[in-house]
């Protein structure tokens, strides 16, 4: 049997065609919910989105009308994105998101109905100033987690760092169970200083292209003893004072704006954390072996640091989604 699977974020959305549990086919489209929300308008996320389907089932082989399912999950199930589904609260397992998955007819896009995959949201009742930021959502990550959990077979407690253009902290209990999330705006954040301040001279636009350890560290403690935005200011002075390369400068500005998101893992009343728990990292190589140098360093944790490979990680979100759309029934 034939399945679809469409994972859709910010700007972009990938289709996989699955067959006996493995991916035989793809496809890509530059279109997300950013698209929406930007013109108020579903129309270029609906043609994005059924373009892809189109090619992935062509690059297969196989017609439309023999796929069993398609199962979507990401920001795809947002306001802006082509069908809300409702956020399940946490504590969440697989069997709650299967129970909150959804089935929405979408004529623009497919002739059949498509299966959306609910996100998570910390569980909080009423929000205000004094506890918002217990407060925290997630549509993507969750099927990350959980496709993580079936592919390595994790029992937990664990805790999972998710870093992108915004870094996700998922905590999971011994329960297997989504136990909360927190997220920051590292990503950006690391976008607008180094294209869009007076750092840009010194770092060139450039983006770390490989890790520095040491500089790495050099720019956490910086963050740590004078806070982010001194730290920031300091590269300038690396440029102006030293003969530190670009990369290096470039380290140490990633070293400081993630000490910055390891102070929320350990702050944040979003969630609970102890030494005992591993630790799964995720993400690009760059970003990936930045947060394990730094939490290395740092010694909190003392339960095992795992940085996750790139082949045990590759298409980690729609392999969850198959998890839970199995879990519910849909794929057999």
């Amino acid at each position: 049997m034939y399945y679809l699977t469409v994972d859709t974020g910010t700007t972009n959305t990938r289709v996989k065609v699955w067959r006996d549990d493995r991916v035989v086919a793809g496809a890509f489209a530059a279109a997300g919910v950013r698209d929406t929300a930007v013109t108020g308008s579903r129309s270029k996320l609906q043609q994005g989105v059924r373009q892809a389907l189109t090619e992935a089932c062509a690059a297969a082989g196989v017609a439309t009308a023999d796929v069993e399912a398609i199962v979507a999950s990401g920001m795809i199930t947002s306001n802006v994105g082509l069908h809300e589904v409702p956020h399940v609260a946490a504590p969440a397992g697989i069997g709650d998101l299967a129970a909150g998955m959804a089935a929405a007819q979408v004529p623009a896009v497919a002739d059949r109905p498509i299966w959306f995959v609910p996100g998570v949201k910390n569980a909080t009742g009423r929000v205000d100033a004094d506890n918002c930021e217990t407060m925290d959502i997630m549509r993507g990550e969750e099927v990350e987690v959980f496709g993580l959990v079936r592919r390595l077979a994790i029992a937990g407690p664990a805790v999972f760092v998710l870093p992108g253009s915004h870094t996700k902290f998922v905590v999971m209990n011994g329960e297997r169970r989504i136990a909360g999330c927190l997220t920051t705006l590292a990503g950006e954040l690391l976008s607008v200083i180094t294209q869009d301040t007076i750092l840009k001279s010194a770092l060139q636009g450039s983006f770390v292209s490989s890790v520095d350890e040491a500089m790495v560290l050099e720019g956490a403690a910086c963050a740590r003893r004078v806070g982010l935005s001194r730290a920031c200011f300091t590269v300038r002075i690396l440029d102006q004072f030293t003969d530190y390369g670009v990369q290096a400068k470039a380290n140490f500005l990633l070293g400081a704006v993630l000490q910055t998101d390891l102070l929320a893992l350990r702050s944040s009343r979003a969630f609970a954390v102890s030494p005992e728990m591993p630790v799964f990292i995720m993400g690009k190589s760059v970003l990936r072996d930045a947060f394990h140098a730094l939490l290395q360093a740092e010694g909190f944790f003392r339960g095992g640091l795992r940085p996750v490979a790139e082949d045990v990680a590759e298409d980690i979100a729609a392999f969850g989604a198959m998890t839970v759309a199995r879990e519910r029934g849909i794929v057999k």
